[in-house]
């Protein structure tokens, strides 16, 4: 075959997944990273027991990129959930399901795969370079910092896989959106993704529970009643129930200025049993002893309900079991997007053509969070990284084969 040098630029799963079916395919294939390792915020995911991808039936699977998901169809309809469980066992990572449909290694962590994956890689020929930090264009070629110094590079062929703005720390810090920008690829801002908030606890309640899961409860907002825990912090609220809501949570505070996440303390009981079950409670008990009887509440729960419920709904049984069943968290604004898990805005959709490649520059690709797309926590994030990421290698294939 006709080899082509190909420039794939971030050695996050993005750009790794696309190095694998480029160097199979026989191309010269160079993966350029700015950390001293790959996959920095990968191994650091695997840390709590990397979550892969998830089980729930794919039709309900591919709608969870919001107003992407249209767009990102068939990337992932090409690298679906199974498949990706099969990749894995295939590099010696044999995977289970977790009880919350959530899929794990078994050994519960990333960086057995990675290495597996990375070997796969060499093996393939591909060339793996760290310390090459990408700063720009430079004419129709690609300038590097390097250990050496300044390179520039030409290819045939390039793909950008640089990641969003969460954990810039671990190289995803959004620096070449002006470079793009200037070359007349549309970006729309970047926001926290899958984060905490701010609320205005008092400071006695935020000394003595931060770190405190407040388990077992329903949390609404306008995406909806989902069940889950989440953890307080020293500023606000973070965790597993939090994420879910958090894209519509976040989108409200920027529209309305305001945001409020409606928790259910007692998802088991009725507002009428509660109130019932209250009311036959000694007035004269203590608050804590009122609702461990009468509610089965305790800890931080009653906490919550003692910061956020005036002393005339405490001391009213009816209007402390509606409190119970809808205690509004009046959230301030996210956390700073440097803290989230995953950020939302990017490149737009439409300054990209079907094969990845950026319609401004004509033989690069992208791929990956840089994208404008979005996903909650439990497998997407990595699964649609992975998905686009083989998608565009097919992309530059298809390109590469069209410019014979």
């Amino acid at each position: 075959m006709n080899q082509k040098r190909i420039a794939i630029i971030g050695g996050g799963p993005a750009g790794l997944a696309a190095a694998e079916l480029l160097s199979l395919s026989g191309h010269a294939v160079a993966v350029y990273d700015a950390m001293p390792t790959f996959a920095r915020k990968f191994l650091l995911a695997g840390k709590s027991g990397l979550n892969i991808t998830h089980s729930e039936d794919y039709a309900r699977f591919a709608t969870r990129f919001g107003t992407a998901s249209t767009r990102l169809r068939p990337a992932l309809n090409a690298f679906t959930p199974d498949d990706i469980r099969d990749w894995a066992a295939e590099l010696g990572t044999e995977t289970f399901v977790g009880s919350s449909g959530r899929v794990f290694p078994k050994v519960m962590k990333a960086s057995p795969l990675l290495r597996a994956w990375l070997r796969r890689l060499e093996a393939q020929g591909t060339t793996l370079l760290t310390r090459h930090r990408w700063t720009g264009f430079a004419g129709e070629g690609y300038a590097f910092e390097t250990p050496d110094g300044r390179s520039i590079v030409h290819c045939d062929a390039a793909l950008l896989a640089l990641g969003g703005a969460s954990w810039p720390r671990l190289g995803s810090d959004a620096a070449w959106v002006p470079w793009l920008a200037e070359r007349g690829v549309e970006i729309n801002a970047f926001q926290p993704a899958n984060c905490g908030f701010v609320v205005g606890w008092s400071g006695n309640f935020s000394e003595r529970f931060a770190g405190e899961p407040v388990k077992s409860v329903n949390a609404t907002s306008e995406a909806g009643t989902i069940p889950g825990e989440f953890v307080i912090t020293k500023s606000g609220v973070e965790g597993s129930l939090v994420y879910a809501h958090a894209a519509s949570l976040r989108d409200q505070l920027r529209n309305d200025g305001n945001a409020t996440l409606t928790l259910d303390l007692a998802p088991g009981r009725t507002i009428e049993r509660l109130s019932r079950d209250l009311a036959k409670q000694d007035s004269k008990s203590s608050f804590v002893n009122r609702l461990r009887k009468g509610a089965g509440l305790d800890g931080v729960k009653v906490a919550l309900l003692r910061e956020l419920v005036s002393e005339q709904e405490r001391t009213d049984p009816e209007r402390l079991a509606i409190r119970i069943k809808a205690l509004p968290i009046p959230l301030v604004e996210t956390r700073p997007i440097a803290e989230a898990i995953s950020s939302a805005g990017g490149i737009r959709w439409s300054s990209v053509d079907e094969g990845f490649m950026l319609k401004a520059r004509p033989g690069t690709f992208v791929a990956g969070e840089m994208l404008d797309w979005e996903a909650p926590t439990g497998g997407y994030l990595l699964t649609a990284c992975l998905a686009t990421g083989r998608a565009a290698a097919l992309g530059i294939e298809d390109w590469l084969q069209r410019q014979l």
